[in-house]
């Protein structure tokens, strides 16, 4: 038996890896003969006329404008200069700041009032958890609020703001009592 498929692989295998290897051993031992084919086909690839390109884009038309402001006020003129010189209400700059200037007025919280002798003192709770104490004349929020008055239910104020052209604006605000 052991004959019989030593013959038949003699006669099957044997020449198949022959015909495999003699296809490789053509590629490695190419002829001088097979080099005008090559150089027929790139000059075939050359000859070839080249795809057609992409049409460019349409740009877009944008609307001319003329910018012509010869006739307006100059943004840069002394006019809009904080210089100090302007009339009207303004920060004292020279102020020592008190402690409840450096809170946002909303976050300040009226908890109640104290009657003294010649008037009434407010008691203000701050973020930090510290109650103080508030009279007319003192100063509240991060807007230089002056306390022009206290009541039994709020404190009032006027507070400076910018007007945006160089100068402040008196606002009047106030705080009210917690309702607990």
């Amino acid at each position: 038996m052991r004959t019989k498929s030593k013959s038949i692989f003699g006669f099957v295998v044997l020449p198949l890896a022959v015909l495999a290897l003699s296809g490789c051993v053509r590629g490695i031992t190419s002829t001088p003969g097979d080099a005008p084919n090559l150089e027929e086909w790139v000059a075939n690839v050359k000859a070839r006329p080249a795809p057609p390109l992409d049409p460019l884009p349409v740009m877009q038309q944008f609307e001319t404008f003329e910018y012509a402001a010869q006739d307006m006020r100059d943004p840069f003129s002394a006019a809009f200069r904080d210089d100090g010189s302007g009339s009207g209400p303004r920060p004292d700059s020279n102020r020592r700041k008190q402690t409840l200037e450096q809170f946002p007025l909303d976050s300040l919280d009226m908890v109640g009032t104290l009657h003294t002798g010649p008037g009434m003192v407010a008691l203000v709770m701050a973020p930090d958890k510290v109650t103080y104490r508030v009279s007319s004349g003192s100063y509240l929020g991060q807007n230089d609020g002056r306390v022009t008055g206290v009541r039994e239910d709020r404190i009032d104020l006027v507070e400076l703001v910018p007007d945006g052209a160089g100068g402040w604006l008196e606002r009047p605000a106030s705080v009210a009592l917690e309702d607990n």
